[in-house]
């Protein structure tokens, strides 16, 4: 749009830009190669980051200290086309909820699964989404914890898009680790894989 300033020959030009800024969501759910090949190519995320946090340890990596930190994924996404919400609820499809000792084939405490939320609105949105999921599961209890946003630090190089770069080796991984047939079990036809 030009206009010129009343008294003015020189036209003032305005860009409208029709962009919103990036949002960031942090999830645990286990290997974080899972995690990420579930939210890659979902409309309206714009990148996914396999990386560690909710630790103590400054800058974790893969092969060598990351004790206290989960194995995460920082999702970033456009608001205009993909709700929290909606990131949420691919978030418990993707996990066993009851297990807070690592998840599938995968154990310990970097594995555990949590929800990291960076804002009071994101954490209202978290307790609500747990609470559906508790009340879908009333004879078992949920172990997922909702935890404040912490620091995340990607992992090395090789990790990220590993489903990708190596397809055959995560799909091996994936089928020997049992997790899709334990989503299947406990979510159903809901599942994302």
């Amino acid at each position: 749009m030009h206009r010129a300033l009343p008294g003015s020959i020189f036209p003032i030009v305005l860009f409208l830009s029709g962009t919103t800024q990036a949002a960031t969501a942090k999830f645990a759910g286990g290997c974080f190669w899972c995690m990420e090949s579930a939210y890659q190519d979902v409309p309206g995320v714009t990148g996914v980051i396999s990386g560690f946090t909710g630790g103590s340890h400054p800058n974790p990596t893969y092969k060598g200290a990351h004790t206290g930190h989960y194995e995460a994924i920082e999702v970033s996404y456009d608001p205009d086309r993909i709700s929290y919400q909606e990131l949420l609820d691919l978030f418990w499809v993707n996990v066993d909820p009851f297990d807070d000792g690592g998840q599938f084939c995968d154990r310990g405490e970097s594995y555990r699964p949590a929800l990291f939320v960076a804002s009071e609105s994101e954490r209202a949105m978290a307790e609500a989404s747990r609470v559906e999921v508790v009340k879908r599961f009333a004879t078992q209890q949920v172990r997922t914890p909702i935890l404040p946003s912490a620091k995340f630090y990607p992992v090395e190089d090789y990790h990220q898009d590993y489903y990708k770069k190596n397809p055959v080796r995560y799909k091996y991984y994936r089928y020997r680790c049992g997790r899709d047939q334990r989503l299947e079990k406990i979510w159903g036809e809901s599942t994302s894989h």
